[in-house]
Order: structure tokens, then C-alpha cells, then sequence
């Protein structure tokens, strides 16, 4: 069972990765996804988008490299 967190709660070194379908994305970055179904976004706490990358286990490596912690969000 999943528990109601508080935003202040949340370490802002946290950052959340979820698949991104390639048709809801801008047209020049449609034409640049290499034939991708989706591709994955890291978001920081706020939702700022922080990175757009190929793969899941990519957007957790690239997280981890900058000291921080991934979840997962659908």
C-alpha cells in the first residue's frame, strides 16, 4: 500500500523518471528520437524537466552520476 507523502518531506535530491510517448513530444524532437516509441524524462521535485534521455535505465544511471535519487512515476 502506497502512503500520502508531504512535499516537504520529499529530499530535493529526488527526481522522478517516467516514460514520455514520442507523439506527445514537440515535432523537432519527434524527428530527432532515432525511431523510439518513448522516451524517458527526469523531472526535479518542483516538475521542472531536467532531462530527456533513450531509455529508463539510462535516466537512472544519468540520475545516480549527479548524487541523485530516481523514482519512478507513470
Amino acid at each position: 500500500m502506497m502512503k500520502n507523502v508531504q512535499m516537504d518531506q520529499v529530499d530535493p535530491k529526488t527526481v522522478y523518471v517516467r516514460p514520455v510517448k514520442i507523439s506527445d513530444l514537440p515535432k523537432e524532437v519527434q524527428e530527432q528520437a532515432d525511431g523510439h516509441d518513448a522516451l524517458y524524462a527526469v523531472h526535479d521535485v518542483d516538475g521542472a524537466p531536467l532531462a530527456l534521455v533513450a531509455d529508463r535505465e539510462l535516466a537512472f544511471i544519468l540520475a545516480r552520476q549527479n548524487d541523485m535519487t530516481p523514482v519512478s512515476v507513470h
